[in-house]
């Protein structure tokens, strides 16, 4: 691989410290920093009432260094100090929601930890928030709570797919599945889905239907993680028809369904024909939409009770006082947040696509029509600096798979100190292609935008 000067890095907590929410971008085109309808800056927040109050600045540059996170302490872990974005793991740099820190200070005030009871107020809680937002009427008695999507599909996997039998995937696709066959000893059965010039992506259903014929289970990702396809009706209607005829559970991985950009709509996998929406079951968390991945809690639910009972027997759920009141709390008042949180990230994504286009030469972007994730596509670029011949010489000498991704993702953390997701680990067709998340300020995407242009210009 060609030698590349290292880009000068400034110290990642003077600016994630310093940086305020005053501070403007200046980059042609980029969308208004202000929150429609805000408040106006975030009180100082070092401690006291002001946590409590019900405003927000997603402006802010919020330090998340030192706290154990695995978006920056182990990517700083890995690379070094070098690092000064950490735009991989999926979860937001922005504070909760008022109304979750409100909820958990007021349970933290009765100083007594012991079992809890959960009242029906918790289901209820998520089957209005889907009512509310998508029109989607989920009986909150067939709601099953788990510590987690994972153990959810887990539990499904167990029951449906035994060891050594099929899972369908559409991919490239969410790389947790994959972590999730193993554990069930299952065989991930790759459909890629086919990509055109413009970067759009769609179902090989000629291939979906070869692979689901000898497949046990479907994970569906919707919308899907890493391309930020949401699926239309028709789309998730032939893939439930595909499967419902050859017999394969649909098993619905919905998490990033709140994260829908402007233009596009979510279909829920539970609002096709009661048919197709009988052989299936769906998974769901609010660790996305209000960045609550360390409480823990997650559900699934379906219409078929025969389905459901066959995986209640294989779930076991221990779950915590803490993240059952901060999941409640966010469901029945974040909502607010959420909708501003919705905004920013919108204008995030045409920030970046904006930024990439113009000023990354070798790489390309399209705005995906869901979460808050950008799939980069640095197959060019890769090319152009030799990540293939490295990932050659490195994997004659290495017990692990050493891809051309995982060769980039170093480059980029080394040469200008941002952390991205390598593409190969997405499954078949993320070769080429890196992971990069915008759920931060504005502040921080441009920082490492700036820093990844510098470093590819250099090139």
């Amino acid at each position: 691989m060609p030698s590349v000067p290292s880009v000068p890095h400034s110290d990642r907590r003077t600016f994630l410290r310093r940086a305020g929410s005053s501070v403007l971008l200046a980059a042609a085109g980029s969308a208004s920093l202000a929150r429609p309808g805000s408040a106006g800056p975030h009180p100082d927040t070092g401690s006291g009432p002001s946590l409590l109050r019900d405003d927000w600045d997603f402006d802010e540059v919020y330090d998340r260094v030192g706290t154990d996170s695995v978006r920056w302490d182990r990517a700083v872990e890995r690379f070094g100090t070098g690092i000064v974005a950490g735009m991989g793991v999926a979860d937001m740099d922005f504070r909760a929601p008022p109304c979750v820190t409100r909820a958990l200070a007021e349970r933290c005030a009765h100083e007594n930890w012991g079992y809890m009871h959960r009242p029906d107020s918790y289901a209820e809680a998520v089957a209005e928030w889907n009512s509310r937002r998508y029109g989607l009427e989920i009986d909150p008695s067939t709601i099953e709570f788990t510590t987690g999507v994972h153990p959810g599909l887990i539990a499904a996997l167990h029951t449906f797919s035994p060891p050594g039998t099929r899972v369908l995937l559409t991919t490239p696709t969410y790389a947790g599945f994959y972590t999730d066959t193993t554990f069930t000893r299952t065989v991930p059965d790759d459909n890629p889905m086919i990509v055109d010039a413009d970067g759009n992506w769609s179902i090989d259903f000629d291939d979906f239907e070869r692979r689901a014929r000898r497949c046990n289970t479907f994970i569906l990702c919707n919308p899907q993680n890493p391309t930020g396809n949401h699926w239309s009706a028709e789309d998730l209607t032939r893939m439930g028809e595909i499967c419902l005829k050859h017999r394969v559970v649909v098993l619905s991985d919905e998490i990033h369904c709140d994260f829908i950009n402007r233009g596009s709509t979510y279909t829920p996998f539970a609002s096709l024909d009661p048919e197709i929406v009988d052989n299936s079951l769906t998974f769901k968390s609010a660790s996305k939409s209000f960045s609550l991945a360390a409480m823990k809690v997650a559900w699934y639910y379906g219409t078929n009770p025969t389905l459901l009972e066959r995986v209640r027997a294989n779930t076991r759920a221990d779950l915590s006082t803490l993240g059952m009141v901060a999941t409640r709390a966010a469901l029945i008042d974040g909502a607010p947040w959420l909708d501003d949180l919705l905004t920013y990230l919108d204008a995030n994504h045409d920030f970046a696509e904006s930024y990439i286009r113009d000023r990354l030469g070798g790489i390309r972007h399209r705005k995906g029509q869901g979460t808050y994730l950008a799939w980069l596509d640095v197959s060019e670029f890769a090319e152009r600096i030799g990540a293939a011949d490295a990932a050659e010489r490195e994997g004659a000498d290495s017990v692990d798979p050493v891809t051309p991704e995982l060769v980039m993702q170093r480059w980029f953390a080394e040469q200008a100190g941002v952390y991205l997701n390598a593409g190969s680990a997405y499954g078949t067709g993320g070769a080429g292609f890196m992971r990069m998340n915008l759920a931060s300020s504005r502040q921080v995407v441009e920082l490492a935008l700036e820093r990844m242009a510098e470093a590819v210009n250099a090139a």
